[in-house]
């Protein structure tokens, strides 16, 4: 499939979100998986700190470095062919400082990511500014946060309650001002996600945030069933009945598109 199609850009996802054309993302972090899922059409490729866990076997996101992230969106992009490649800034690269995000950001594009990944809001959105001011785009991750989710008191959902849903269209307003062209929602209730999704202008990609948004995420792990122990509610696993690892990302693929996952009765909240 990836072929057939252009190259993902900016335009174009933008374009499928004024559409009402779903976006299929999903974690990579080697070349294999990488011409793998570009061959079965996943649109964005998210090179996700969540390496730390499924492939480091640490309990968080927190342990993993800038140089874990570099090695392995290289890996990623000597991989894929169109899909489009975002980079997680990981925890401990941003957090200082305007130049410090500029670094940890430029490191990253240098190794083939074309967007990057920063968790948070409020105190985020001046990073994001500087950021897309010099030219690197970037997505934004508000809801649930793993690199700060001992500060939320574990793997909650968030914005349940209408100060903290106030909370969230406010700094996804201020992100969206100053720059960001992407968010991730992260364990965010349906109805918040969808009304997000349909004001923000920018694509939505949500996680456990309901069939609304723009698109959805997996950790590619976890769709495929690897994952050891317990799997989020937002999880189904696209293994059972699957000829293949290729085949059951093109149903991951397929019924990201068609709408029919997620089913907000079954993965959302």
């Amino acid at each position: 499939m990836s072929t057939e199609r252009k190259a993902l850009s900016l335009q174009r996802l933008q374009e499928m979100h004024a559409t009402g054309e779903k976006i299929a993302m999903l974690t990579c972090y080697d070349a294999a998986f990488a011409s793998v899922l570009d061959e079965a059409g996943v649109d964005v490729l998210l090179v996700g700190d969540s390496l730390g866990m499924v492939l480091q076997g640490e309990a968080s996101t927190v342990p993993v470095s800038l140089q874990d992230m570099v090695y392995h969106t290289r890996c990623v992009a000597r991989g894929r062919r169109s899909a489009w490649v975002v980079g997680d800034l990981p925890f401990d690269s941003y957090q200082a400082s305007t130049e410090e995000a500029w670094k940890s950001a430029a490191a990253l594009v240098k190794a083939g990511a074309q967007m990057v990944k920063l968790e948070g809001g409020g105190w985020t959105a001046p990073l994001v500014r500087f950021l897309v001011e010099r030219g690197i785009p970037v997505c934004a991750h508000l809801g649930l946060t793993p690199q700060t989710v001992t500060m939320l008191g574990g793997y909650k959902v968030q914005g349940r309650d209408e100060a903290a849903a106030d909370k969230l269209r406010r700094e996804a307003r201020e992100l969206v001002e100053a720059g960001a062209q992407m968010l991730v929602l992260e364990m965010v209730p349906a109805p918040l996600a969808a009304e997000l999704t349909q004001s923000l202008g920018i694509p939505v990609i949500g996680i456990g945030a309901g069939v609304g948004t723009s698109g959805q995420v997996l950790v590619l792990h976890d769709m495929l069933d690897v994952t050891p122990g317990r799997r989020p509610r937002f999880v189904k696993n696209f293994m059972q009945g699957a000829s293949s690892v290729q085949d059951a990302v093109r149903r991951y693929v397929a019924e990201v598109k068609a709408q029919t996952f997620p089913d907000n009765a079954l993965h959302s909240y």
